[in-house]
């Protein structure tokens, strides 16, 4: 008889190192993460701990230069830790995606001061990040974004709100978009913000549909002062450093939700496995067998989608067609086999029994967040046949 559970990914990594890396998170998943998420997430509970043992295992800062207390891994490796993250549980994983996102702006824009003095604690200090981009009236429309920093002396006076910040609240420090000049892309500018930074408030957690150990609030700046040395590359460069961050953010999120579909697959095989009807085991019949094979196929090509667009960015090529591409494929086959998943369980999908319910009301958040999957499609379309007329 097969074992049934999750089964190890047969990954093709480039070094020795690095496949020790990825058993290394394997056992931490399987040990600390996996077997809390169900109530973790049933009851709402942030699981903060589980970020400190991954910032004291290194593993929030691993695609950074190790100078800083990075990992110096290339992209293809660090995706593939947050796809095992995902996996145990998703939670953890887009946390983890979310954070280097929030580290990105300062660890590629920042001088080699600001890197110095404030890196090392975000990489592998117990730091927990959180990127402030949107806003309720600029979504997709980032540019438009209005919450605005005006300069006082050696300071900028931040005022605004952001809205759907991941770890909104609980975060050590912001990277955030604000507008220090005129209106479009060229009048904004990234700073970076301490958590704890007097006049910064968030509202409660937004009540959502999954996810629900992982908070999401508005962010309020009011009269927040922050030193003009915490300004991250210069002044009205902030949407360069916003749109390099979320192409590589959107590689995190194509990993994740290959992860979160991975474990509905592990989930439905183990499920099909042992479950009998009519005097046979239900995976004898060839429909399902079909479903697991189609489900499986998807995942494959996820994962090799999302793992050329990080090998590209490791070999200093463009990637953001790539990167759109990896999200909106990946993100949509989370949706698609988390639905498949619960199909196969039948009735016991439908029940909090079992992950599988969770993991498809879960999926649904990869189809919107770091740019919806329509967004994507305009991202793929202008690489394909430049910008609309008029755009």
């Amino acid at each position: 008889m097969p074992e049934h559970g999750p089964q190890p990914v047969d990954r093709q990594l480039p070094t020795r190192e690095a496949r020790d890396l990825i058993g290394l998170v394997r056992e931490l998943a399987g040990r600390e993460i996996r077997p809390a998420a169900d109530e973790g997430e049933h009851e709402g509970r942030f699981p903060r701990e589980t970020f400190r043992l991954l910032s004291r295992s290194g593993l929030l800062g691993l695609p950074y230069e190790e100078e800083y207390g990075g990992g110096d891994q290339p992209y293809e490796v660090t995706l593939q830790v947050f796809e095992e993250l995902a996996a145990a549980r998703l939670t953890v994983g887009l946390g983890t995606s979310v954070h280097s996102l929030a580290c990105h702006a300062l660890a590629t824009f920042g001088t080699k001061e600001q890197r110095a003095e404030h890196l090392p604690a975000m990489l592998g200090g117990g730091l927990l990040g959180a990127y402030c981009l949107s806003e309720a009236s600029s979504g997709s429309d980032a540019a438009s974004l209005r919450t605005r920093a005006v300069r006082d002396g050696d300071d900028w006076v931040l005022d605004g709100t952001k809205s759907w910040i991941t770890h909104g609240g609980i975060a050590d420090f912001y990277t955030v978009l604000a507008r220090t000049g005129g209106e479009g892309p060229r009048g904004i500018t990234a700073f970076l913000v301490p958590g704890d930074a007097e006049g910064l408030s968030a509202a409660a957690p937004e009540h959502k549909m999954g996810m629900n150990g992982s908070p999401t609030a508005q962010v309020h700046f009011d009269g927040v002062r922050v030193p003009d040395a915490r300004r991250l590359g210069d002044e009205g460069q902030g949407f360069t450093v916003a749109l390099a961050a979320l192409d590589a953010g959107r590689l995190g999120i194509a990993a994740c939700a290959t992860g979160l579909a991975q474990a509905a697959l592990d989930e439905a095989h183990a499920y099909v496995l042992g479950r009998e009807q009519f005097g046979r085991p239900i995976a004898d019949f060839q429909g399902l067998r079909f479903m697991l094979a189609d489900m499986a196929t998807r995942i494959a090509a996820g994962r090799a989608l999302y793992l050329d667009a990080a090998r590209r960015r490791d070999a200093g090529k463009p990637f953001s067609q790539q990167a759109a591409m990896a999200k909106l494929f990946c993100s949509d086959t989370a949706m698609q086999v988390t639905t498949d998943a619960v199909q196969l369980l039948g009735g016991y999908g439908y029940t909090a029994d079992f992950p599988a319910e969770r993991y498809m009301r879960e999926a649904k958040v990869l189809q919107i967040v770091e740019g919806t999957n329509q967004i994507q499609r305009v991202v793929i379309a202008r690489h394909l046949a430049g910008p609309e007329s008029g755009a």
